[in-house]
């Protein structure tokens, strides 16, 4: 269970302590360079645990949404058994795409569009037209390629190497920390796509410090103030801390509570938002209500694909008090604030003029970021 922020308040007071007054910002080539990008692909996208999804996309057998991890396009889905499965989305026959909805129901199994070679839910080639009589050709021989793919708080991951560490010991250091917002059971309402035109790095960076926000995010600043912010982790792959909420507001267009809370919090408890980086591809946003998780699909260098779902008690839906849309629309406008200033700070990164500056104590979050994505880079 997460301690309430103000029974182990000196835990999150680690900014001074954890800050080196020499730390500046990443060389312009780490936000520009193809060859960078390409490293990135090879050393942090093909052998990281990726977020892909949520256990609620895959509620009965069929059930299955298509992922991008790196260059690969994968099918996330669910068997007649109950168990989920990760393949790449390439026919064993002549490599056809074999999914190209995003997300949908099969009910009995996956078929080649081109040739109709045809799958179990869990890999197996069940019909291949005209290869009986191929000399030694066998349907055991051709089931999907398999990809690795686990579940952590009801959130489904996906790992591109041969043999990855299993993500119960990736996720170790979070063992219990999130329990009380009971994550695997919430449900999506609202997923809003965003295309920005800046470097993924600049969006975990400017997600990690509120150092912008009074300028930025005036709306946000009034009920949540950026001299609130405390930090509980501040190295390695997960990364943030909590920020106050105002007293009987929420984070919300109206300032009034939009739904159900997503665990039993206390009146204390629930007067704050924690905020965390999960290296390298989930930002996870936790509020008394809602839990709001943006999902990060590097496209290149100056562009960034990124997923924001809010997510919300199961019971909440049937009830007459519940607003997904006023927390929705007031982080879609804190959203697009940020988009905006990363993709100010791409074209300015881009220039000549651009030399690597000093970060603030208030950016501690942002270096230590800077430190673990090199070491990941090698």
């Amino acid at each position: 269970m997460a301690v309430p922020p103000t029974k182990e308040a000196s835990t999150f007071r680690k900014t001074a302590e954890t800050f080196h007054a020499d730390a500046k910002t990443l060389p312009q080539r780490y936000f520009v360079s193809p060859e960078i990008f390409v490293q990135e692909q090879e050393d942090i996208f093909s052998t990281q645990w990726m977020l892909v999804g949520h256990q609620s996309q895959l509620a009965q057998a069929g059930d299955y949404f298509v992922a991008a991890v790196a260059s690969e396009t994968l099918i996330v889905i669910r068997d007649k058994r109950g168990e989920s499965h990760g393949f790449y989305n390439v026919c064993r026959h002549r490599g056809s795409r074999l999914i190209e909805d995003r997300n949908g129901q099969l009910s009995a199994a996956i078929q080649c569009p081109y040739h109709s070679w045809t799958y179990a839910l869990d890999g197996r080639l069940l019909g291949a037209p005209h290869m009986d009589d191929v000399p030694g050709f066998s349907k055991a021989d051709y089931s999907l390629h398999p990809v690795n793919v686990a579940v952590w708080e009801g959130f489904i991951f996906a790992n591109l190497a041969d043999s990855p560490a299993p993500l119960e010991d990736w996720f170790a250091p979070l063992a219990g920390k999130f329990s009380r917002w009971n994550l695997p059971s919430l449900l999506s309402a609202r997923r809003i796509e965003y295309d920005v035109r800046a470097n993924w790095k600049l969006i975990f960076q400017n997600y990690s410090e509120c150092y912008h926000c009074a300028g930025v995010h005036p709306e946000l600043s009034k009920v949540s103030p950026s001299d609130s912010a405390e930090n509980d982790m501040t190295e390695g792959p997960f990364l943030g801390g909590f920020m106050r909420i105002a007293s009987d507001k929420s984070l919300t267009m109206s300032g009034d509570t939009c739904a159900l809370a997503v665990g039993d919090f206390g009146d204390e408890d629930s007067r704050f938002v924690f905020y965390y980086s999960i290296f390298p591809n989930m930002l996870l946003s936790l509020h008394p209500d809602y839990v709001m998780v943006h999902q990060l699909l590097p496209q290149s260098p100056e562009r960034t694909l990124i997923l924001c779902d809010w997510f919300f008690h199961p019971e909440a839906f049937g009830r007459e008090d519940f607003k997904p849309d006023d927390a929705v629309e007031f982080w879609d406008m804190i959203n697009k604030q940020d988009w905006h200033v990363c993709e100010l700070s791409q074209q300015g990164i881009a220039s000549c003029a651009y030399k690597p500056g000093p970060y603030s104590p208030r950016e501690s979050i942002p270096a230590a970021w800077d430190e673990y994505y090199l070491r990941m880079m090698k």
